[in-house]
């Protein structure tokens, strides 16, 4: 019997140290990692890393990539997500919200969902305008440029903030993107204040864009709702009466899928000592 228990222990273990490695490996995307970070970030042993790495290659939650020797995200984590994504269902808590948001400014209602250091489209609603923005569903974009990335990273918590400063390249997209960690600290310090951040061609040329933090179950920032266009229908003022009705868009979503603000989530998430 005690061999029985010790097996199924050995076997717990052993899956937990699988589910180390995708999480981290999640975690950073889309940087790639080697054997040796993998080893060194889990505290595992090298040989044990490798032998993990292979196991979930073959599995189909990792790819491999020759060249470079490093490891990303794999074709089953891609299907696992998904499913997890389905049974959360927050795009059809979302849609109602993207529609109404739609109607009532003509531009374009996406709803983008954290992952990691990223952020990716989920859902979205066209813009009835000839001329309109459309997004990419499914692809994934850094946390420091455009707004639906920005209202996410400054919903979330202070060390998380400094955490991606120090592990991230604030990356040039075009030429107006936020590149200087202190000027992207203002911007999310007045994000945080008004309850919306506001991008005009920091991700892409010629868009314009305005988004509100969604906040889960756990009070973590989940994803954001925006709204998109072209950059000369989002004037100041225009930006300013998208911004409330998408702070109430996200609070409402936030409702239903279980957050509930507590005392010290009124208070700022972005410190000034950051």
């Amino acid at each position: 019997m005690s061999t029985v228990v010790s097996g199924e222990s050995g076997t717990r273990s052993g899956l937990l140290r699988a589910m180390g490695v995708v999480a981290l490996i999640a975690d950073q995307a889309p940087q790639t990692l080697g054997v040796s970070a993998v080893a060194r970030s889990l505290n595992l042993p090298k040989a044990v890393a490798h032998r993990i790495l292979k196991e979930l290659v073959s599995a189909g939650l990792l790819s491999f990539d020759d060249d470079s020797k490093q490891y990303r995200l794999g074709p089953g984590a891609l299907t696992v997500g998904l499913a997890a994504l389905r049974s959360l269902d927050v795009p059809t808590v979302a849609r109602p919200y993207l529609e109404n948001l739609v109607r009532e400014t003509g531009e374009t209602a996406t709803l983008s969902m954290r992952q990691g250091w990223t952020r990716v489209y989920i859902a979205q609603v066209i813009s009835p305008h000839e001329v309109h923005m459309q997004v990419s569903l499914g692809t994934r974009h850094p946390l420091h440029a455009g707004s639906s990335s920005k209202a996410i990273l400054a919903a979330m918590a202070p060390d998380e903030v400094a955490a991606y400063l120090e592990r991230q390249q604030l990356e040039e997209l075009t030429s107006s993107t936020i590149t200087s960690a202190a000027r992207l600290l203002d911007d999310l310090r007045r994000v945080r204040r008004r309850g919306y951040a506001v991008s005009l061609g920091e991700r892409q040329r010629g868009a314009g864009s305005v988004a509100a933090a969604i906040h889960g179950s756990d009070g973590n920032a989940w994803g954001s709702v925006s709204l998109c266009g072209p950059r000369d229908r989002f004037e100041a003022g225009v930006c300013e009466a998208h911004g409330e009705l998408l702070v109430a868009a996200a609070e409402r979503i936030s409702e239903q899928i279980g957050y509930r603000k507590t005392p010290a989530e009124e208070e700022p998430m972005v410190s000034s000592a950051l």
